[in-house]
């Protein structure tokens, strides 16, 4: 059956008018309010209620506004679109403003029918936004109907707080802590996977045999996979738990029609087969085929983007090889790291702990070798363990000198490497982050007597040792943590709020405790560590920015394990790292610092502050050889190479080794100058041209995959459409000082207007407050706490961000509009549906009209096609009568939005002006509705050319534009008089 309404068409009922939708039928219309958002779709039934024909009403003429009513009214107006009819069907209802470069991986996946990519982009930059624009751009078009973000259970949570606050897409946790609540809620022989179309789900949990092969059968037909380098096979080393994320990707990725994002800052660590397996989920013949030529070039192209910082710093710039920079985007990430390495050096008697500790630990391991190979490596691990934490804490090598060796329990060598390095080493794969900062123990419950015999010398000399370590506790014998609070305080001192981190559980809780009331009266200090469970985390992070405030002088500080160092976005609160233990992983301390040093992170530069040891005989070393070089290279290329595993232990084995060797010498000369550390620098040498080497590697394939699928004017043409239809970041932040400040609101900071500011909005209309207090609390709404606009999209919790999306803008934009478009509503009205300005912008008399378009449009997808209907506003202008108009560009057109009312217009004559006007505009609705055939042609134009590659879903796609057009506004510029008027309406001097 047909309606006898045609589709985007308006009518009357219940009181109000209403737009109609596709899913129409002769017998139910399916209705949105005009002006209204998806939330208020209703059901009208003809045969039970009154529906009739609507035409928008025209504005009245007695209803002027100033100069500012257009722009406010047109701002108001685009911010409300929830269906944009440009290509992108999902852009006009997401809550994140993406940045051009973050369009480019969305155009590449529009190009391909079944969207298969590897989003590889450099840490920080975003690739989860670039994920959830393809995911939410193809659920919006309907060619996916489900989603699953495959993921570590540690994000999970953090996933599904970015799919609901930015995408609108409200996800299910599958983990193994919710499974059973979600399968108790199932009917007889459902899946879980079916009942809930949009899953968010741990990779570990659901890889099990136990569970896989329910996901596979039930599997969404998008799936997004997060740290994708974890998920892959390289060789028979590879660890069982990557063997079986393998193999259930390469079960996922078989079924050709399932759309698959593969997500991760680390495609290529160096092992080819490792990467070719990852290449080969995405497609079977990247697995195989030559990436050095053209063809193979081509092909990657299609489905790969990987791209550094400094790529997409500025992007759109004629280095792009556009003609000019009018599209030109800078990216706000911190233009650099600030690092400044202070050393601290032992008090005499913890110097005299560490030499003691050191012998001890050399006797332990040379009667070891005596023993076997199994007893020499327990020892080798136990007397690592116990110099790591010796340089971290006295709390931490008090615990570690009182606990037993997780090696000592290994009943082979191979054993007890394996037991003892995930304790000792500081990997940078994210799926060992859990149970790393836990202090490892020393004690191997033997001792070597004479000859290797146990005897129970070794236990009391360790418990003697701890009990040392004990009473080192505090700043007067720990110049270490002395060292920590004069640079915390400097850093809080220049405004920073700073996260320290630690290696160990005991350190970091030893630190905070100590830190506690030693930083200033309003400096709040909290402690994260993997006790906690990643929610706690979470929660802990959060109760510390609150237990801040929003006092200007208020600090914090975080005390951290590395159980937060992947995965966690911090850069909201945070802004500086110091690292209080060195890693022995460079790559560790990158991945701090990337915790801060991320998209949405407001300084300009990110503090880190490196504390070593000038006399523990590690650091030193440690600092050179491994830390700066890693700097360098990142400074080098813009981007960071993983040390190489092998050359790394050799170094670090080296140190250890020649500090053991030192407790044997009867005399030394000085810490650094013993023969054996020849071996060190020789070894150090090679670590040094191994790195080179894979920097080298790197370097070239970052210009061997560099992303050439989207070329730079294809985006610029995009980006501009986009913003001709939603608007650009520029126009919100005006939309809302100046709508604030018509009504009502107290506006603080930034006096020029051109940064962030924030915004007392107690004393706006009720029904203002009545709208921004869900978003914004009752606090900040009824007590006047002021509150924060951003001008990013990346907002902490109690903050608004200047985007369209944001939901105070929101709703201040819907305040406005209704208000404008009621002139019998009471208080305060910013926009105006008419006005009748003089001002010296024109010569001769110039209308400009607010007109809202509406389309039809038919999308063809892999599954179906869709109708839907989508909204446009424009401006148009002409000079003279309406009858004769002189119609002006667009530019033209624009431009007369920053005209300013130069003299007053009298109120009477205002209003025969513009009724003279009204009585007249149908003579321009032919234009008006030959302009509306030309939007719809360039529309069609533009989604044809977004899916140009991907031919079949190109083919039906159409059009139409809906007569007749809505004229929202109204507004007269007429030239400064040569004997000005007085009074002033619709017009301020």
């Amino acid at each position: 059956m047909t309606t006898p309404y045609a589709v985007g068409s308006l009518v009357s009922a219940r009181g109000r008018d209403w737009v109609v939708l596709p899913e129409s039928a002769a017998d139910m219309l399916v209705l949105r309010p005009l002006g209204g958002s998806d939330d208020d779709i209703a059901a009208v039934f003809p045969t039970f209620e009154q529906v009739r024909s609507a035409e928008f009403a025209p504005p009245s003429a007695s209803d002027l506004g100033d100069a500012r009513a257009a722009g406010l009214l047109r701002s108001a107006l685009r911010v409300g679109f929830r269906s944009g009819a440009g290509p992108f069907r999902s852009l006009a209802g997401i809550a994140v403003e993406p940045r051009a470069y973050q369009l480019v991986p969305l155009l590449m996946a529009l190009r391909q029918r079944t969207v298969r990519m590897l989003i590889s982009d450099d840490v920080g930059i975003g690739k989860t936004v670039e994920a959830g624009l393809i995911a939410c751009e193809l659920l919006a078009q309907g060619s996916a109907r489900g989603l699953a973000v495959l993921c570590a259970p540690a994000l999970a949570e953090q996933w599904q707080e970015e799919l609901r606050t930015k995408f609108g897409i409200d996800a299910e946790l599958v983990l193994a802590s919710t499974v059973s609540r979600l399968e108790r809620g199932l009917d007889l022989g459902q899946s879980l996977f079916d009942k809930h179309p949009y899953v968010v789900v741990s990779t570990d949990f659901i890889k099990s045999t136990r569970h896989r092969d329910d996901f596979v059968r039930h599997c969404p037909d998008l799936v997004i996979v997060d740290e994708a380098h974890t998920c892959v096979a390289a060789d028979d080393t590879t660890s069982t738990q990557n063997q079986l994320r393998f193999e259930l990707l390469q079960r996922i990725a078989a079924d050709t029609e399932r759309h698959l994002l593969l997500v991760t800052a680390t495609p290529h660590s160096g092992k080819e087969t490792a990467f070719r397996n990852l290449l080969g989920l995405i497609r079977p013949e990247l697995a195989t085929v030559e990436l050095d030529s053209e063809a193979g070039r081509r092909l990657l192209a299609a489905h790969f983007v990987h791209r550094r910082r400094a790529d997409v710093r500025q992007y759109l710039t004629k280095d792009d090889g556009l003609a000019d920079n009018s599209l030109a985007e800078e990216t706000a990430f911190p233009a650099d790291r600030l690092f400044r390495d202070e050393t601290y050096k032992l008090s005499p008697e913890y110097r005299a702990l560490l030499d003691d500790a050191i012998a001890y630990a050399s006797e332990r391991v040379t009667a070891a070798d005596r023993k076997g190979r199994r007893e020499a490596r327990i020892a080798w691990w136990s007397a690592i363990a116990l110099l790591r934490s010796l340089v971290s804490s006295p709390r931490a090598a008090a615990q570690t000198l009182r606990t037993r060796s997780a090696a000592a329990t290994a009943n082979t060598a191979e054993e007890a490497d394996r037991l003892g390095a995930p304790l000792t080493s500081d990997s940078a794969d994210s799926d060992a982050l859990e149970g790393l900062d836990v202090a490892p123990g020393a004690d191997t419950g033997e001792a070597g007597g004479p000859g290797g015999a146990p005897t129970l010398v070794a236990g009391n000399r360790l418990a003697e040792l701890a009990d040392r370590a004990a009473k080192l506790e505090g700043p007067d014998e720990d110049r270490k943590l002395r060292e920590l609070v004069k640079h915390l305080k400097e850093l809080l001192k220049d405004g920073y709020h700073p996260i320290v981190f630690c290696r160990y559980i005991p350190t970091a809780e030893y630190v905070a405790e100590h830190l506690d009331g030693k930083l200033g009266k309003k400096t709040v200090v909290r402690a994260v560590t993997g006790t906690l469970s990643p929610q706690q985390r979470l929660q802990r992070i959060e109760e510390l920015a609150e237990a801040a405030g929003d006092d200007p002088a208020a600090r914090r500080v975080l005390i951290a394990t590395d159980c937060l160092s992947e995965g966690v976005n911090l850069q909201h609160h945070f802004d500086a790292v110091v690292h209080y233990d060195l890693a022995w992983n460079p790559t560790r301390h990158d991945q701090r610092e990337g915790r801060v040093d991320r998209y949405g992170q407001r300084r300009n530069i990110v503090r880190v502050i490196t504390l070593y040891g000038g006399d523990n005989g590690i650091d030193g070393l440690v600092l050179d050889v491994l830390i700066r070089k890693h700097r360098q290279i990142r400074k080098d290329l813009g981007v960071s190479v993983s040390v190489p595993d092998a050359a790394s232990s050799g170094v670090t084995n080296a140190i250890v080794e020649w500090l053991l060797l030192r407790g044997r010498q009867e005399a030394q000369a000085s810490l650094f100058d013993v023969a054996e550390y020849r071996e060190v620098d020789k070894r150090a040498a090679k670590l040094a041209a191994e790195w080179q080497s894979a920097a080298e590697r790197e370097k070239t394939s970052r210009s061997r995959f560099a992303q050439r699928s989207i070329h730079p004017e294809e985006v610029a043409r995009e980006v501009a459409a986009i913003r001709d239809t939603l608007g650009r970041a520029g126009e919100i932040k005006d939309f809302v000082r100046e709508s604030l400040g018509a009504l009502g609101g107290v506006l603080r900071g930034d006096p020029d207007n051109v940064g962030d500011f924030s915004a007392d909005v107690s004393g706006t209309p009720a029904g203002l407050r009545d709208a921004l207090a869900p978003v914004l609390g009752g606090d900040a709404v009824e007590l006047g706490r002021p509150v924060p606009f951003r001008a990013t999209a990346a907002v902490a919790r109690g903050e608004a961000a200047l985007v369209r999306t944001d939901p105070a803008v929101v709703a201040l934009a819907g305040y406005v509009l209704n208000a404008a478009l009621d002139d019998q509503a009471a208080g305060p009205r910013p926009a105006r549906r008419c006005g009748v300005i003089r001002t010296q912008a024109v010569s001769g008399r110039t209308t400009l009209l607010l007109v809202r378009y509406r389309f039809h449009l038919t999308l063809p997808s892999r599954a179906d096609t869709r109708q839907l209907v989508a909204e446009d506003a424009r401006l148009l202008a002409f000079r003279g009568s309406p009858g004769n108009a002189d119609w002006l560009s667009t530019e033209d057109a624009l431009a007369l939005l920053e005209a300013t009312a130069d003299e007053n217009t009298d109120p009477t004559f205002g209003e025969r002006t513009m009724s003279r006007l009204l009585d007249a505009l149908p003579e321009v609705n032919g234009r008006l509705e030959a302009y509306g055939e030309e939007l719809a042609a360039e529309l069609l134009a533009s989604h044809r050319r977004v899916r140009s590659a991907a031919g079949e879903i190109v083919r039906g796609v159409n059009v139409t534009a809906q007569r007749p057009a809505d004229i929202l506004g109204a507004y007269v510029y007429l030239p400064v008089s040569s004997t000005p008027t007085v009074a002033a309406a619709g017009g301020n001097a």
